[in-house]
């Protein structure tokens, strides 16, 4: 039998296929040891896997893997996240149903990503847009609503020209769709929303415990939700009964004021635009820019005046002008401000542009009280020109004083504030959950019976009109009502899709069940032990997920709070960029590279080389996973996916480095399957290298366990080439190995690899005539003894300097450790044929001799 070459295609399909024989990833929360549920974000099914997915299924896998065989009993399943525009504008294109794409797409990518070898329980798969499940999600939604926890208002929303659909604050990135990437408009809309503000606080006391989350994304948590702590404060608008309210977090700087502004959306703001056209055209184009923080504090500074004056409410006889101001949100605070410019950059920027007074009315700690000029001064203080109760006092101090005095005048009180906004759901598209309302001329707005759930998609739509097509169905929105059986309609949004995704984690736990819940199994595995996937999500779908699981606690069906006990997000893949002569961008097959140079592949032509960019297929920088896997196997994708740099830090894919990758995988298979046909040639008695080969061992078990542990995969990979360097060392002579120690490596190096490198791991543990499979296998332990370092390197010295390093045992005595130093030729070269005048040992340090 030959040893020279690893049949990796044909390997891996044999053990797969013994893999879902054997259902050894099926998961039972009735087998024994403690729970380890292990879940990577679940993928939308586009159509084909990309190099990320590899990424970050790979890593998850590897968790389940190291799990599974420290004896825990491991949930790891698969789904889809189904619903979405791309489905639909999929549909309008090709003109298909977005069924029929959809389930497709699921078709391919499943065989795509069961080729990886994930250990998946593809037993608990489901779809978001199998009615199977989103009839249980319209249970949940009825359920919320029964709670209070849904209800359907009038409000403000950010608008999609382009999708045309409502997208939620966290959608809008830098002012734009977060898919379709259109300028996002505002518009006045009659929507269901999820009651999340209710948790803010809640949400917010709780990101400190979350212990196992990164830093950033708790962070990001915490500003998204955005408590604020201040003062609401009525101003008295002159001439009019009506008076403006403001929440502001700095009352301290009232008597800096200059104006007062309101958002574009404020209703004072379109009770006025009505009598007057020029601010109509000034409002409609303020609706027509970002909405982001980002695009906010960037923008040109725009005010309209509207001619009100407002009675500054600590100074007698001040009035300040009433703008409508480009930079306020409606949906912060109350929609309107004071401004204080020599404290606010935005208010500055707005005031130099009006000509509006700047008073400072905070000193720097120095007692700096110049004029502000192009920078507003935000630091602390002590207070000036802020009358006798606040000229001194810090900030801290001076808030508090301001508040006070604003309460006993009865014109302000202390108020919390957040960022977090009520969350929008209503979509004006066909492929989502349908909302399970109907609306009744008599009843009102009325939730259908769980009797009639799942509300489902009629399959026979027409995309050949703009919007959407449940809009214009010619049967299915008509239904009698539930309650007095008029003619009614249904509702014909539906659900933002991140509602979807946001309690599938728990579906996972039961399901094939017929309520949305199992309680006994939720009991069992929740919350996930460990969840992975990408930072981009630590907003949207993160904060969603924690707000249902407090809504579906709070409504009876879990015990718990939060749904991901420990989080990891892992970094892009990159890839080099290229462009062709003609400026248009080529994939790397289009491309012949040799050294810092690069020919087209067809032609010959220079290839302009871009930079390293994460891969997208805009750029055309990606690399076809299925090409690797049918090249050079899973686990050569796998290996490399984890190797080059630290699973959080972006990873640069290189042909050359899937390359050396494939010829580890070689290079282990021919150690490992060598030694099973050379144990005759280790000897019978323990000889002189077996501890050294224990030790090597036993520290690399030690490694790769504390790796693992800490997501540190580089550096359990960084051991397991250490090691593999090692063992092949003491493989050029196995005379001087006993064949029980020779096994005891190969089994422990074959089940070290076997999370990373499943599928060669179990061809090599068959092949050391094993009968079961190393997945099945317990993880080795380290044996403590052997990880003790029993000698010492020393540093041998000739008048101050070092010309050899010795190792001895590190109990040897003075005498015998100077008579090794001595005999080492190095230092005898630089005696010379002096004798030593004096040799001085430092024991465990250093020796030194001075001749």
């Amino acid at each position: 039998m030959s040893a020279d070459r690893y049949n990796i295609r044909e390997a891996e399909q044999r053990w797969q296929a013994r893999w879902e024989e054997a259902s050894v990833y099926r998961a039972d929360h009735d087998k024994p040891g403690p729970k380890y549920y292990a879940l990577e974000m679940f993928p939308y099914p586009s159509g084909r896997i990309h190099m990320g997915h590899v990424r970050n299924y790979t890593l998850g896998d590897v968790v389940a893997r190291y799990k599974r065989a420290q004896g825990f009993n491991v949930l790891h399943p698969m789904g889809w996240d189904a619903f979405g525009l791309p489905a639909e504008n999929a549909a309008m294109e090709r003109k298909v149903n977005p069924a029929d794409w959809t389930y497709a797409n699921i078709e391919t990518m499943r065989k795509e990503l069961k080729s990886m070898g994930l250990s998946l329980d593809w037993s608990r798969e489901f779809a978001t847009c199998d009615p199977a499940y989103y009839g249980q999600q319209q249970k949940l939604f009825v359920r919320m609503m029964k709670a209070g926890l849904v209800y359907q208002k009038e409000s403000w929303v950010n608008w999609d020209p382009v999708d045309m659909t409502v997208l939620a604050n966290e959608q809008v990135e830098d002012g734009r769709g977060w898919r379709s990437g259109a300028l996002i408009e505002k518009k006045m809309l009659k929507q269901w929303a999820f009651a999340i503000t209710k948790y803010s606080q809640e949400m917010l006391d709780a990101i400190d415990g979350l212990e196992r989350w990164p830093s950033k994304v708790r962070t990001m948590q915490q500003n998204w939700i955005g408590r604020s702590e201040g003062a609401q404060l009525a101003f008295d608008i002159v001439g009019r009964d009506e008076k403006l309210v403001v929440f502001t977090t700095r009352p301290d700087t009232l008597f800096g004021a200059s104006f007062c502004a309101m958002a574009p959306e404020h209703p004072l703001t379109a009770a006025l635009a009505e009598a007057n056209p020029t601010l109509a055209a000034f409002v409609k184009q303020c609706q027509q820019t970002g909405t982001s923080a980002a695009v906010i504090e960037t923008q040109e500074k725009k005010g309209f005046d509207t001619g009100l004056k407002i009675q500054h409410p600590l100074i007698e006889g001040k009035e300040l002008p009433l703008y409508v101001a480009n930079f306020i949100l409606m949906d912060y605070g109350t929609g309107a401000i004071f401004g204080c410019p020599a404290h606010d950059q935005r208010d500055l920027e707005f005031a130099r542009k009006y000509d509006l007074d700047v008073i400072r009315v905070v000193a720097g700690p120095d007692g700096d009280d110049r004029p502000v000029g192009a920078e507003a001064y935000t630091g602390d203080g002590p207070h000036i020109n802020s009358g006798p109760k606040l000229d001194g006092l810090f900030k801290e101090e001076a808030i508090s004083q301001a508040v006070d005095i604003l309460e006993d005048l009865a014109i302000g009180e202390r108020r919390i504030s957040y960022r977090l906004r009520d969350w929008g759901v209503s979509r004006q598209r066909y492929w989502g959950c349908p909302i399970p309302v109907v609306h009744c001329p008599n009843c009102g707005a009325v939730p259908v019976p769980e009797a009639d759930m799942p509300v489902e998609l009629p399959k026979d739509v027409n995309f050949d009109r703009p919007g959407n097509p449940l809009d214009h169905h010619p049967t299915w929105k008509y239904t009698p009502c539930p309650i007095c059986g008029t003619d009614a309609e249904r509702e014909t949004d539906t659900l933002d899709t991140f509602a979807d995704s946001s309690w599938y984690f728990v579906r996972f736990c039961s399901p094939g069940d017929s309520e949305p819940v199992d309680a006994v199994q939720a009991k069992y595995w929740l919350p996930v032990d460990q969840y992975v996937g990408g930072v981009e999500h630590a907003v949207l779908h993160l904060l969603y997920s924690r707000f249902w699981t407090r809504a579906l606690r709070d409504i009876g069906l879990l015990d718990l709070s939060e749904p991901f006990d420990g989080l990891f997000t892992q970094g892009m893949i990159t890839h080099e960029s290229y462009k062709g002569p003609d400026g248009q961008w080529l994939s790397p097959e289009d491309v012949i590279k040799t050294g810092d140079q690069a020919v087209t592949v067809n032609g010959g032509e220079a290839v302009e080389i871009g930079p390293v960019i994460k891969m997208s297929k805009s750029k055309r920088n990606t690399v076809d996973p299925n090409r690797i896997i049918e090249t050079y196997g899973a686990d050569t994708a796998r290996w490399y996916a984890l190797s080059d740099s630290p699973p959080e830090r972006d990873l640069e894919w290189t042909e050359a480095g899937v390359e050396g990758a494939w010829r580890f995988v070689q290079r282990v298979y021919r150690l490992v399957n060598d030694a099973a046909f050379r144990f005759d040639d280790c000897s019978v008695a323990q000889g002189a290298s077996d501890k050294q080969v224990r030790q090597i061992l036993h520290r690399a078990i030690h490694g790769v366990t504390q790796d693992l542990e800490t997501f540190a995969f580089n550096k359990a990979v960084a051991r397991i080439h250490e090691l593999v360097n090692a063992l092949t060392g003491h493989a050029k002579d196995l005379s001087l190995v006993s064949q029980s120690v020779w096994r005891e490596a190969m089994h422990g190096l074959v089940q070290l690899m076997s999370p990373m490198m499943p599928h060669l791991a179990e061809e090599l543990w068959s092949n050391l005539d094993n009968n079961d499979l190393v997945v099945q296998a317990p993880w080795p332990v380290a044996e403590s003894a052997l990880l003790v370092d029993d000698t010492v390197k020393m540093a041998v010295q000739v008048n101050g300097k070092v010309r050899a390093t010795i190792e001895v045992p590190k109990d040897l005595d003075k005498a015998s450790v100077e008579q090794q130093a001595l005999a080492e030729a190095s230092v005898q070269r630089a005696m010379g044929d002096q004798t030593p005048r004096k040799v001085i040992v430092v024991p465990g340090r250093i020796v030194n001799v001075v001749i």
